[in-house]
């Protein structure tokens, strides 16, 4: 045992093919996930069954997930921000709301993630943008199982605290009597 632990560390030093080989019998009773490989996430085909996850679920935990970060005012660009505010008003279109702003490209193991985001005004958006990566990334692959191979960010707009306020004016709720 003590010779194959030393062949072991002269093998991770010298990083030799010959010695990974002589590695791989340590591993063969480890379930393929545990050893390092990657196990057959988005279509789990199994003996008792098949288990395949939509691009459109990974689409929602994307968004969801970019949410959950402060700093992080909404999703989209100008444009699908205002089809989802008119979504939100038709009865049974908030559905798709969560998705404005997030494109997946999801393979059998592994997705992509595009995000459109609007950034609070004040936030440090390298920082937020950090934040939201590693989110999105650890959700989707906790929930999913898929390797989340890149997320990308494009930080579209600035909100600004006084276009609340202009906003509600217009609206009638800025109003002093009710």
């Amino acid at each position: 045992m003590t010779q194959s632990g030393s062949t072991s560390a002269r093998s991770t030093k010298s990083g030799s093919s010959q010695s990974e080989q002589s590695e791989t019998p340590d591993v063969t009773g480890i379930p393929e996930s545990r050893s390092g490989g990657t196990p057959a996430r988005l279509a789990d085909d199994t003996s008792q069954g098949k288990t395949s996850i939509s691009s459109s679920v990974v689409q929602k935990i994307a968004g969801i997930a970019a949410r959950e970060i402060s700093g992080v005012y909404s999703m989209g660009g100008g444009v699908s921000r205002a089809f989802g505010a008119l979504r939100e008003r038709i009865p049974g279109g908030s559905g798709s709301s969560n998705i404005s702003g997030v494109q997946v490209e999801v393979g059998e193991r592994q997705a992509a993630i595009d995000l459109d985001i609007v950034v609070e005004y004040g936030a440090a958006i390298v920082d937020l943008a950090r934040a939201v990566r590693r989110n999105v990334i650890h959700s989707v692959e906790r929930m999913c199982g898929l390797e989340v191979t890149e997320v990308n960010i494009s930080v579209n707009d600035i909100h600004l605290p006084s276009e609340d306020e202009e906003e509600a004016q217009q609206n009638g709720a800025g109003s002093r009597v009710q």
